[in-house]
């Protein structure tokens, strides 16, 4: 209801005014009974609005002379200004200003200014004769929004932009504003309190459009009108709906533009271009990224088509403001509730989430009422309740908005008829959201859409006559019983008819803030910091292996200089001009002075100042603090140290004596890439216990390097040393806490260690630091799934899902660029180490086989939901005929067998076969055979191999791995012949290295030394190490190629010298070419580090026998 009054505009004209005292937003419903009184109601707050002038009003109209403003807000008339006079230019000053009040108790609430925009209405006064009254006509039309005074403003100056009236509802005008207006809204203090704009939050619907719609339902006849419409939970007894009218019918044609502006819901436009809501527009985007149902690859062609036939377009834009601190709005029974009475709104949206996870949304066509002035007959009221047909709803899933951060979901959701019974147990909702519709528009014959319209002012009510048929038009009748009783249903042409056309809806529902915040990476810092302190530095050592050495050399040159100043007293200065003294001479003045030394005590002085230091060396130096547990050990000790004990005093004397440095170390020819890669060989070999000592190396040359502590956890990971891998990835993270990987690491360990909390934390993290990793999103989804946190887990997996068709669209694009096909799907594996993409070709194998069996045990019944969604877009363009695209459960894949984390790679192997429909690919069943050769289940391995045979022959890396899976059941026939194939194919196996290892291995044993010595060669030009190049050396000295062996050998020497066998075949050597010294030290070292081949070292002593030479021994 609407009471007219008297306001008079600042610059002091007499022009008509009203303002509006009351408006009731429940329309027909009414107040409660008992109001409050007037002491009880809580403050309002004065809203003014300034309308200071407008422009360029002759480019609307070239001879307009004098015009008005009106002002109008939320149906009512606010006032008009006085008539003022436009100059050449366009321009007319108004200065008028007009004011409502907003208060919580309504009837204008924050609610409203959440929704209704101030409606600006430029009407032209035309002059008559004085003895006339002067004409007006509607000149154009401009909207301002209010929601900045929500936001903390309480001052705002626009330039709305206005729209030109047509002259009648046939007219076409272009939509581009053609003038503007200069508004000043401001209140004397804010609407909302700092607390109230943290803890608010608004809700945005934008319905698009209505795609494929049954042909009947847009069948030529009688005016239509479509509407849809949802229920908001408020903190009452009863929802909130809001009602999207006036669907436009297009036949099919030309796409919907984009960008595009969003819509006011208003009715009472004359402007149509004023509908648009300034600076906001639809943007759409790539089906796959919508949150909605269909949005799978095989969904492409449907929506591409659908989108450019027959649909129902609305662009509009509804808001709900949800205020957590403030009271209900009115909708509520209680208008100044207490918090325990009336519960947030923001609380109750997301309570109702909670216990419903689809929201309902309606659809239906109602038929325009005949334009007529006369009441309405009876016939007329007979036929309402067959007005409303085709009554649909879309189920749409609001969980996504309970997961951190998400604030926002778009999609296309089917349509299907509406059922009592189906829309009760789906979505808990009693009755539909049309059923008190005519109550929520006030809809009449007579009357306009407007709720709560009164008397026109003055200068529309001269125009009324003009715009009556322009109001008519969209007037419409609706029936007063419920819609969902079984005579409107009977209307519709069949039960399935939206599913049989395929109707679905393009909606976008979104939160100014999410409903639940996600953690901030500085917060999920802080809480990593706390599990992990930082180590404490170690203190500064006062004693180690360099300065016991130091203190050696100290020790000596103190005693050179006293047993000198010895020498001089007892012999005299020897000058260098002088002759140089004889050797006997030399020997008599030897024997003296270590006479006169033993007799004066300084000979034992000088040995116990030498003892402490020498004590550090072994201590420090050789690490030897208890006793030996032979004579033998104890001799060879005391022959090693008395030996390096000598060539330290010489260095240390030639300093004394010559004044020069020593020569410096020379530098190691071993680098940190051939350290991991010797690590990784060991690893190969199963060698655990040498591969930690290069992991340990490693670490020990440079501790401050986080990826040499991730590399030895890992190593730790392939062991099951689960606490000690956590300890390095710990250390890693310490040293680097940006790092994406050792977060991910951290979560995994802490979750084979059942510290779940401590992983959602590190999971959380990874995503947060590195949003566009693909991997991060998926194991996080794959965590939350081990939590039974279904709702998140589907989220993570869908984000990482976007995130790899935006990369895979990229690289599509950059691949046309440069004229050429790429492979966009290189990440996805078709072998324990990084592979290239697999190819699948359509005559695979009609039957599930065995090996499906292992994967299927990690699935549980609610991943067939989860997984195909998170299943990636159809082929980009940029792929190659035949081949399968890489899913985000493939790229997890990957880097969990690069980190040994098999509980993790199962998980995500059991969601690649949902993908794949229980068919599996040869990337699926060569990851597959890398876990069970990582448990070594060889049967299992072999069943996997045989089967990615039968999907892809021709892919190297299968030979490549059936040829380990030989190599370790000792078929070594089988294992070169599956080598031989491997390398054979124009592209090689990824593992190429340790497929020319074993095949090298092979030959030798088969005694083929020119094909050993080749395979070799190719294993030293791609990663040169201690083994390939032994092997070099063991072919060319079978071959009778001493000089090749030997520089092979010292190859192999200079990257890794504690390689016993090595120093065996160097012995071998010495020995054939007579270098007897060299020999039989090549002998003693190859003893000291314990060769284990037996026959090789039976080779040596028959050898040393045959040449009697090179065995200290004999």
């Amino acid at each position: 209801m609407r009471v007219p009054g008297r306001v008079r505009g600042k610059d002091g004209g007499d022009g008509d005014g009203r303002t509006m005292e009351a408006c009731s937003r429940r329309g027909s419903t009414g107040l409660p009974a008992a109001l409050p009184s007037e002491s009880q109601r809580p403050p309002a707050t004065a809203v003014r609005i300034t309308v200071v002038k407008a422009q360029d009003l002759r480019a609307i109209k070239s001879e307009v002379s004098a015009t008005l403003v009106c002002v109008e807000y939320k149906g009512s008339i606010l006032g008009d200004s006085s008539k003022a006079d436009v100059s050449p230019d366009g321009t007319a000053k108004y200065n008028f200003e007009c004011s409502f009040e907003c208060s919580p108790a309504g009837p204008i609430t924050l609610q409203d200014l959440a929704q209704q925009p101030v409606l600006l209405t430029v009407i032209e006064v035309l002059q008559k004769d004085k003895k006339q009254k002067d004409k007006t006509m509607p000149l154009g039309q401009a909207v301002v929004d209010l929601l900045p005074l929500l936001q903390g403003q309480c001052s705002l100056k626009v330039s709305a932009p206005l729209y030109a009236v047509p002259a009648s509802p046939s007219e076409s005008l272009q939509p581009e504003a053609k003038g503007g207006l200069e508004v000043i809204v401001c209140t004397s203090e804010p609407l909302l309190s700092a607390a109230q704009i943290s803890s608010g939050n608004l809700l945005s619907i934008t319905l698009e459009a209505a795609y494929s719609i049954p042909e009947a339902f847009a069948s030529a006849g009688p005016l239509q009108n479509y509407i849809a419409g949802l229920q908001v939970p408020v903190p009452g007894e009863q929802d909130f709906p809001l009602v999207f009218k006036n669907g436009i019918l297009k036949l099919a044609g030309e796409k919907e533009p984009l960008p595009r502006p969003r819509k006011w819901p208003l009715d009472n436009i004359l402007a149509p271009g004023a509908l648009s809501i300034p600076s906001s527009f639809i943007l759409g985007g790539p089906f796959e990224d919508e949150d909605g149902e269909l949005n799978k690859p095989e969904d492409r062609e449907f929506r591409t088509q659908a989108e450019s036939r027959k649909r129902i377009v609305w662009d509009v834009e509804r808001r709900w403001y949800l205020d957590a601190a403030a009271p209900a709005p009115s909708t509520c029974l209680c208008l100044v509730p207490a918090p325990s009475q009336c519960p947030s709104c923001a609380f109750s949206l997301q309570q109702h989430i909670l216990e419903c996870q689809y929201w309902p949304v309606e659809l239906c066509r109602v038929a325009l009422a005949s334009p007529s002035k006369g009441k309405s007959s009876k016939a007329d009221k007979g036929d309402e309740d067959k007005q409303i047909s085709f009554h649909g709803v879309a189920y749409v899933n609001m969980v996504p908005l309970l997961c951190p951060g998400v604030k926002c979901i778009r999609g296309a959701f089917p349509v299907c008829s509406y059922q009592d019974s189906q829309v009760l147990e789906k979505t808990k909702r009693q009755h539909s959201a049309f059923q008190d519709l005519r109550t929520q528009l006030s809809l009449n014959k007579e009357g306009s859409l407007t709720p709560g319209t009164g008397s026109p002012s003055k200068a529309q009510k001269e125009d009324k006559d003009a715009a009556d048929l322009y109001l008519h038009a969209q007037t419409f009748m609706l029936p007063d019983m419920a819609l969902g009783s079984t005579t409107l249903r009977e209307q519709c042409l069949s039960p399935q008819q939206y599913a049989e056309a395929g109707t679905f809806l393009l909606l976008e529902i979104k939160m100014d803030k999410a409903l639940v915040a996600r953690r901030s990476h500085e917060e999920l810092s802080r809480r990593i910091k706390e599990m992990i302190p930082p180590r404490p530095p170690l203190p500064p050592r006062t004693s180690g292996a360099k300065k016991a050495v130091e203190d050696y050399h100290n020790h000596v040159t103190s005693i050179a200089v006293s047993i000198l100043e010895e020498y001089q007293e007892l012999f005299g200065k020897q000058l260098p001009e002088q002759e140089a003294i004889d050797h006997q001479t030399l020997e008599d003045q030897k024997h003296q002075l270590c006479f006169e030394l033993n007799i004066s005590g300084k000979y034992f002085a000088f040995k116990e100042q030498l003892k402490y230091a020498v004590v550090n060396i072994v201590r420090e130096k050789y690490l030897k603090t208890t006793g030996f547990e032979s004579q033998e050990q104890l001799q060879a000790f005391l022959s090693e140290l008395y030996v390096y004990l000598v060539q330290q005093m010489h260095i240390a004397l030639n300093q004394l004596l010559f004044e020069e440095p020593a020569p410096p170390a020379p530098p190691s020819h071993t680098t940190q890439e051939q350290l991991w890669l010797c690590a990784r060989e060991a690893e190969f070999n199963k060698d655990y216990k040498l591969a930690s000592l290069y992991h340990q190396q490693r670490v020990a040359q440079d501790q401050h390097n986080a990826q040499h502590w991730l590399d030895y956890g890992i190593f730790c990971l392939l062991l099951q040393d689960a606490a000690k891998a956590q300890q390095c990835f710990q250390q890693a993270l310490s040293l680097d806490p940006h790092n994406v990987q050792s977060l991910l690491l951290c979560g995994i360990v802490a979750v084979t260690l059942q510290h779940y909390e401590e992983a959602e934390i590190f999971f959380e993290d990874a995503c947060c630091l590195e949003p566009s990793s693909v991997v991060a999103w998926t194991l996080s989804g794959l965590f939350f799934e081990l939590q039974t946190n279904d709702i998140q887990a589907e989220m993570d997996f869908r984000e990482a899902k976007k995130l790899l068709q935006a990369q895979e669209r990229s690289s599509s694009e950059a691949a046309e660029g440069e004229g050429g096909q790429k492979d966009i799907s290189d990440g996805c594996l078709r072998s324990p180490s990084p592979a290239p993409e697999e190819c699948i070709p359509d005559g695979s194998a009609d039957k599930l086989p065995k090996v499906v069996e292992p994967a299927l045990a990690c699935a549980t019944s609610k991943e067939g939901t989860t997984a195909p969604e998170a299943a990636p877009g159809a082929p980009p363009p940029g792929s190659a005929p035949g081949q399968a695209p890489c899913s985000i459960f493939m790229k997890a894949v990957e880097f969990l067998l690069k980190v040994n984390a098999v509980q993790f790679a199962h998980r995500a192997l059991a969601h690649e076969l949902l993908i794949l429909q229980g068919r599996p690919s040869c990337a699926y069943c060569l990851a597959l055979a890398q876990t069970y050769l990582l448990k070594e289940d060889l049967p299992r391995c072999e069943e996997c191999l045989c089967e990615a045979t039968k999907i892809d022959y021709i892919n190297p890396n299968i030979w490549a791995q059936k040829g380990h899976l030989s190599y370790l059941r000792m078929d070594f026939g089988k294992a070169k012949e599956c080598y031989e194939r491997a390398i054979s194919f124009q592209q090689d196996p990824e593992d190429v290295h340790f497929v020319y290892l074993h095949l090298g291995s092979i030959y030798l044993e088969e005694k083929e030394y020119c094909h050993a010595k080749q395979t070799y060669l190719l294993a030293c030009k791609s990663s040169a190490t201690c083994l390939t190049w032994l092997g070099v050396g063991i072919s060319c000295y079978r071959l009778g190629e001493l000089v090749e062996a030997e520089a092979a050998l010292s190859e192999a020497n200079a990257i890794n010298n504690s390689n016993a066998e090595v120093w065996g075949y160097l012995t071998l050597i010495c020995l054939q070419r007579g270098r007897e010294l060299e020999a039989e030290q090549c002998y003693k070292y190859t003893l000291k580090l314990g060769l284990s081949n037996a026959a090789l070292l039976r080779e040596i002593h028959d050898t040393q026998h045959q040449l009697g030479f090179g065995n200290p021994s004999l």
